[in-house]
C-alpha cells in the first residue's frame, strides 16, 4: 500500500470514528467529509462501550489514546471513561524469528550467545511489544520485552495525521478551540513516545525500586541494563498470579492487610512526596509471589508530578479530610485553567456538596474516587484541571481495586491520615538547590539594598519622589465625567428652550402658526429635535462602549 493511500486510509478511519459517535462537527471542521459515508443512523454507534471498541480495532495507537482518556474526566462523560479504562491492550504474538532478529540488532550479539535459553512462546503479548521467559548465562532468570516491528513508524504516521486533524479543528470547530485538541494531543504524543523507549521503562524502575526500597513486602523487578535497549528491555522475572486470581482461601495464607498498608504509603509518598507517578496500578499490574509479596510490573507509563502540583494535592487532602468544602474549591480554582464559561459559583457550591457527601460517607471514603469527581465537576463548570490531577485520581482510583480485593476491610481515608503528618513533613524539605537560590537571592538583596536606599532619600530630599497608584483609570474616569456633564448640560438647555417656549404662549403676536405664537412653535421644534438628537447620541455612545470593553474579552485566545 502507498503512503497516500494509508493516509487515506486513516483519515476516513478517523472521520468514521467521529462520525458514528456522534461528533460530525469535528468532521466538518477538520475538513473529512470526503471520506465519510452516510453512518448517522447507526442508533447504537454511540456508545461508551462501542466507542471503546472502535479505538481497540484502530491500532496501538488508538488503544493508548484511549487510555489516555479514560484519565481525562474533565472532557468525557463516566460511561465512557469506565468503558475506555478496561480497553485490551492484547494482540496475536509476532513470530518467534522476528523476536530473534529484533535482539541481535538491537543488542548486537545472537540470542544463543545472549541467553542460555528462550521460550519462544511469548508470555505475554500486547500492541507495543511482547514479552519472553528467558535465562541468562549466569543462571538468572529474566523476562525479555521485545517491541513490536513497525510499531514506531505506524504510531508516527498515526499521530502525523491526528496532528493535522487537531490543528484544523481547533481553527474550524467550537469544541475544538474550547478544548484545544492540539495540545491535548501533544501531552499524549509524548508520552506514547517515552513508552516506545524501553531504557526509559528500566529507569522508572531502577528508580521505583528505590523509593519502595523499605517496603519488605514489596518488589519491582531489577533491568539489566547491559541487556536493554530502545527496544528490547531485559530484566527480572517474577513468578507469581494475579491479584485478581487470588481467591479467598489464597489471601488466608497472605498478610493482605500489611502488604495494602505498605503499597497505599508507597504510592502516597511516590506521588505526593517525591513526584513520582506509577500512571496505570491496576489490579493486572499487580502479582502475589509464592513467597507472599506484591510484585508492580510495567511501568511504562510514569508521570512526573510538579512540586506544586504535590503541594495542592495534599492541601485538597486535608481540605476534603476537615469537610472544608470552600477550600477544595479554592485549590481547584488555584490549579485550573478557567475556560469562557467557567461559572465561579456554581463549582463552589457544587464541590462543597460533594465534599460534604464524601465525608459523610466516614471510613468508606475514597480518595481516587474524590479526585475523580473534583475533575469531572471541573470540567462541567468550565474549570479545566491540569492533566496530572486526573491522572493522580485515576492511579488512587486504580489502587482502590488492589486494596479492597487484597484486603476488603482497608479504610483508605484512615490510611491517609496516618500519612498526611510525614508528607506534610516532608514538603517542608528543603533541597541544597533550594538553599543555594534563597543565599544568592539574599545576596544580591543586601548588596543592592544600601544603594537603592540611597536613592529613595535622594529623592525625598530634593522633591523628586512621586508615588503612582493605578487603582482608578484617571484617564477613563475623565472622559466619563465629561460625557456625564455634556449630557446634563444639554439636557439643561433643553428644558429651558421647553420653559421658554412655553411662556412665549401667552405672548400675543401676530405671527402665528396653528393659531399659536410662532415663536414658541419654534422653540418648541428645537427643543424636541435635541431631546431626539440627544437620545440618539446616548444610545450610539453606549453601545460603542460596550463593544469596547467587550472586545479584549472576545480577544481572548480560546485553547
Amino acid at each position: 500500500m502507498s503512503t497516500h493511500e494509508s493516509t487515506t486510509r486513516r483519515y476516513a478511519g478517523i472521520a468514521r470514528l467521529l462520525v458514528r459517535h456522534g461528533r460530525s462537527d469535528l468532521v466538518s471542521g477538520a475538513g473529512l467529509d470526503e471520506h465519510v459515508a452516510d453512518e448517522s443512523d447507526d442508533a447504537t454507534s454511540d456508545k461508551a462501550e462501542a466507542f471503546a471498541a472502535d479505538l481497540e480495532a484502530m491500532g496501538p495507537t488508538f488503544i493508548k489514546l484511549g487510555q489516555l482518556l479514560s484519565t481525562r474526566f474533565d472532557l468525557l462523560p463516566a460511561s465512557y471513561t469506565s468503558a475506555l479504562s478496561r480497553l485490551q491492550d492484547e494482540v496475536e504474538p509476532f513470530g518467534f524469528e522476528v523476536v530473534e532478529s529484533t535482539i541481535a540488532e538491537e543488542l548486537g550479539a545472537d540470542v544463543r550467545h545472549l541467553f542460555a535459553e528462550i521460550d519462544p512462546k511469548p508470555v505475554a503479548a500486547a500492541s507495543l511489544g511482547q514479552v519472553h521467559r528467558a535465562v541468562l548465562r549466569n543462571g538468572r532468570e529474566v523476562a525479555v520485552k521485545v517491541q513490536r516491528p513497525g510499531v514506531r513508524d505506524e504510531v508516527r504516521a498515526d499521530l502525523a495525521t491526528l496532528a493535522r486533524i487537531a490543528s484544523v479543528a481547533d481553527k474550524g470547530s467550537d469544541l475544538g478551540r474550547t478544548y484545544g485538541f492540539a495540545r491535548l494531543l501533544r501531552e499524549f504524543e509524548r508520552s506514547l513516545h517515552l513508552e516506545l523507549d524501553y531504557r526509559r521503562e528500566a529507569r522508572n524502575l531502577v528508580r521505583f525500586a528505590g523509593l519502595t526500597s523499605h517496603y519488605d513486602l514489596l518488589v519491582v523487578p531489577e533491568p539489566v541494563l547491559d541487556l536493554t535497549s530502545g527496544r528490547v528491555l531485559t530484566m527480572d522475572f517474577i513468578e507469581g498470579r494475579k491479584v485478581t486470581d487470588v481467591g479467598p482461601l489464597g489471601l488466608i495464607d497472605l498478610d493482605a492487610g500489611a502488604i495494602v498498608d505498605q503499597l497505599f504509603s508507597a504510592y502516597l509518598k511516590c506521588i505526593l512526596e517525591e513526584g513520582f507517578l506509577h500512571a496505570d496500578p491496576h489490579p493486572g499490574n499487580m502479582l502475589v509471589t509464592p513467597d507472599g509479596r506484591l510484585a508492580i510490573l510495567d511501568l511504562g507509563m510514569v508521570a512526573t508530578i510538579p512540586a506544586r502540583l504535590q503541594e495542592k494535592v495534599v492541601r485538597l487532602l486535608v481540605a476534603i479530610g476537615d469537610d472544608n468544602g470552600e477550600q477544595a474549591a479554592r485549590v481547584l480554582a488555584d490549579l485550573g485553567h478557567p475556560l469562557e464559561h467557567y461559572d465561579a459559583l456554581a463549582f463552589r457550591d457544587d464541590v462543597t456538596h460533594l465534599v460534604s457527601d464524601a465525608v459523610a460517607e466516614g471510613p468508606e471514603l475514597q480518595a481516587g474516587r474524590v479526585l475523580v469527581e473534583l475533575s469531572r465537576i471541573s470540567g462541567s463548570h468550565g474549570l479545566r484541571p491540569p492533566p496530572e490531577m486526573s491522572m493522580v485520581g485515576k492511579a488512587l482510583l486504580n489502587l482502590d481495586q488492589t486494596t479492597l480485593h487484597l484486603d476488603p476491610g482497608f479504610v483508605p481515608a484512615e490510611a491517609i491520615r496516618e500519612n498526611l503528618p510525614h508528607l506534610l513533613r516532608g514538603g517542608l524539605r528543603t533541597s541544597s538547590g533550594s538553599l543555594v537560590t534563597a543565599a544568592l537571592d539574599a545576596k544580591e538583596f543586601t548588596s543592592q539594598l544600601p544603594r537603592r536606599a540611597n536613592q529613595i532619600l535622594d529623592s525625598l530630599a530634593d522633591g523628586r519622589m512621586r508615588l503612582r497608584v493605578d487603582a482608578v483609570d484617571e484617564e477613563r474616569l475623565h472622559t466619563v465625567l465629561q460625557r456625564l456633564a455634556n449630557r446634563v448640560t444639554l439636557g439643561l438647555v433643553i428644558g429651558a428652550t421647553i420653559l421658554g417656549a412655553s411662556l412665549l404662549m401667552q405672548v400675543p403676536t401676530d405671527n402665528r402658526i396653528l393659531g399659536y405664537p410662532a415663536i414658541a412653535i419654534v422653540l418648541f421644534l428645537l427643543a424636541v429635535l435635541g431631546g431626539a438628537a440627544l437620545a440618539a447620541w446616548i444610545v450610539v455612545t453606549d453601545r460603542k462602549v460596550a463593544r469596547t470593553e467587550l472586545r479584549p474579552q472576545k480577544d481572548v485566545p480560546r485553547i
